[in-house]
This record gives structure tokens, sequence and C-alpha cells, in this order.
């Protein structure tokens, strides 16, 4: 599979494309099924979460990121046929980026591009820029509505669980989308998000950043989604999420405070509850053996601090030289509150590939 690191999923499957100041990005979703209503509309409402220019805590960069649907949608309903998007750029500024062009930023991926393909597009970051994720969740909106066809109880909902030293005390059980929604930060504890946009914007005159955790939860999974042994549901989560820029750690359930317990502490009793297998608790997180039982599937995922920061910092240049460099450019002083869409994205696209193949092999 060499050379097809921009393909994700099996029957549902998506290949991003673009990069940070080309002259778009974009995604083509190959196997979403047809008859599917699908208006440029419901993608925008994702890309409008994820877009840079959306509060003051995030990067002033100004895109609208409008997507146009160029195929596979016919009559405002998908077609069977692979759908294409597009987002062009209209923002870019690669003269902020020329310093990058011979010095690489310190826990950036100029280097490893580099070093890889002895070439790279130093404008934005190329590939490597977060932009890159605007082909996810676009096709993810897209899985958001096959879903709703096939298990609409099923919701996901993804939110900032901590920056920094700041932890906000969520419920996963009963967090809502809107209290998410509801201010900039993402995080539905208003005590906790007051904290964390001061300290965003502490950051920000700082001009350094930091890092912190995004928790999801997925309600009304039935059992049975998941595959044994390599496509187990939370590997396959894992891999996904992980694949995000900046992520350094990914836990599932009890995760690795699990470690702490006994088994007879950890394990999740049966109980029969309105005529369905239940758990009593749910330390597995709602994935056992790989498959979903059926409760809430939740999952934590750790965001280092962007590495970008307009502080002077010690690096190399491609000739080889030590020197100094201030990067300069437009960025997130704290990922976390633009990362919160793109979690939600790929747990969508997961979970929207894995009930296709629950229905392929197993009829439903």
């Amino acid at each position: 599979m060499g050379g097809m690191s921009s393909q994700f999923g099996q029957l549902f499957r998506i290949s991003t494309w673009g990069e940070s100041h080309g002259g778009g990005v974009g995604v083509v979703i190959d196997g979403c099924p047809p008859l599917i209503e699908l208006t440029e509309a419901d993608i925008q409402r994702d890309l409008d979460r994820r877009r840079p220019g959306q509060s003051e805590i995030v990067t002033p960069r100004a895109e609208e990121d409008r997507c146009e649907i160029l195929s596979g949608v016919f009559g405002g309903k998908t077609t069977g046929t692979p759908i294409a998007i597009l987002v062009r750029n209209k923002d870019a500024r690669p003269e902020a980026y020329k310093e990058m062009e011979t010095a690489f930023r310190p826990s950036h991926a100029d280097f490893t591009y580099q070093a890889k393909y002895g070439i790279r597009n130093w404008q934005g970051g190329g590939r490597a820029s977060a932009r890159e994720t605007i082909g996810r969740v676009a096709a993810a909106a897209i899985a958001k509505k096959v879903l709703a066809t096939f298990s609409p109880s099923l919701e996901i909902v993804a939110y900032v669980k901590s920056i920094h030293g700041i932890e906000a005390e969520v419920d996963p059980a009963t967090v809502q989308f809107a209290q998410v929604e509801n201010n900039i930060v993402r995080c539905p504890e208003p005590e906790a998000t007051a904290k964390m946009i001061e300290l965003i914007k502490k950051m920000r005159s700082e001009g350094d950043s930091v890092g912190g955790v995004v928790e999801c939860v997925i309600r009304g999974v039935p059992p049975g989604w998941g595959e044994p042994v390599f496509d187990k549901l939370e590997a396959d989560l894992a891999k996904a999420v992980m694949s995000l820029p900046a992520t350094k750690g990914f836990e599932i359930g009890s995760g690795f405070a699990g470690t702490l317990l006994t088994g007879s502490q950890h394990n999740d009793a049966f109980e029969m509850r309105d005529g369905k297998v239940r758990t009593k608790s749910n330390l597995s997180g709602g994935i056992q053996g790989g498959i979903s039982n059926g409760e809430a599937i939740f999952f934590r995922i750790a965001f280092k601090p962007t590495a970008t920061i307009s502080q002077k910092q010690q690096t190399v240049s491609t000739g080889g030289e030590n020197v100094e460099l201030a990067a300069r450019g437009r960025h997130d002083p704290c990922v976390l509150p633009r990362a919160v869409p793109m979690v939600e994205a790929m747990a969508a696209l997961v979970l929207c590939d894995h009930a296709l193949r629950q229905r392929a092999q197993n009829g439903g």
C-alpha cells in the first residue's frame, strides 16, 4: 500500500488531497450508498465549526471554507458514484513562511517531510497543515447522513475535556452537542471554559501554545459492530484519531487508569435490562473483543501544544547550520477548540465504514 497514505476506510473510502497554500483542498468519497439526501449546507455546517477565524482564540486566517460538491449528487440525493468535494484556499499568505523555506520548525513536519521526499511545500506546512482535515470533516458530514439513515439513534459528541492543567467535569452519559457548541472553546463546563479562554489568550500574547485532551462519546451504537483481530473497532478509532495533526495519545474506556484496578474491580458485570443484555458499569468503553456491546463508546485523545510558536527557537537550516527561528504566519495558540469537529469526523468515518461492513457481512 505504499503511496496510498491519503486513503482511509474499507467500504466507505475517502481520499483527501491538497495543501495549506495550494489552490484548494478536498476529498473524494467512494462507496457512499445511493439515495441519501445531501446538500452543500449539510457539509458546510461542520466545516464552519472547523474553519479558522471563527473566534478570538483561534488562528485569524480568514477562510470561509465554502464547499463545492463536484460529483456524486443529483437532485439533492447521492447517486452511489464517487462524491468529490472542493474547498478553495482564499487567504493564503505564503510570504509569512519564507523563513521555513530554509529553517526547520522544531517539532513540526518540516524536517521529516524533507527527509522522506527530498522536497516539500514549505508554505503553511503544505500537506502537514491542519487544512488537510477539511476533506475529512466534509466526508464525515456525509458519513453522519448515512449513519442517520441506518442508525437514527446514534449520536457522536466530542468536547474539550482539559487544556493544559485545567480539567472540566463532564458526564459523558448526558453531555449534549448544544452544550459543547455554546462557547468558543467547545467545553461544556462554563467554569472551566472561562479559565481555558483566559489561558489561551495569555499564551497567544506570549507567543506560546498549550495542548490538552478531547473526549468523545458515541451513544446508540448497536452491539455487533467492529471486526475481530486487526480491525477491532477501538483499533480503527485509534488509528483514525491518531492520524489527526498534533495527536499524542489515545485511550478508551478506563484507559491507563484501568491499570490501577484489579480484575474484580474492572470487569463490567452483565445484567438483563429492558429485555437486553447490558453492563452494570462501562469500564470497557462500549467495546469488548473489538466489537461494540451496545453501551456508550467513549475515548480520549491527547493533543500536544501547537508546534508553531512565535518565540525565538533554536533550529537547523536546510544547509545544515544551527540557526534561530521566530515563526511568523497565523496559528492557533491551542488546537483543541478546532480539533473537536475533527475528532467527531474521524469517529463518524470509522462508524459509517463499520456499519456498512456489518450490513455487508451479516445483513444488518
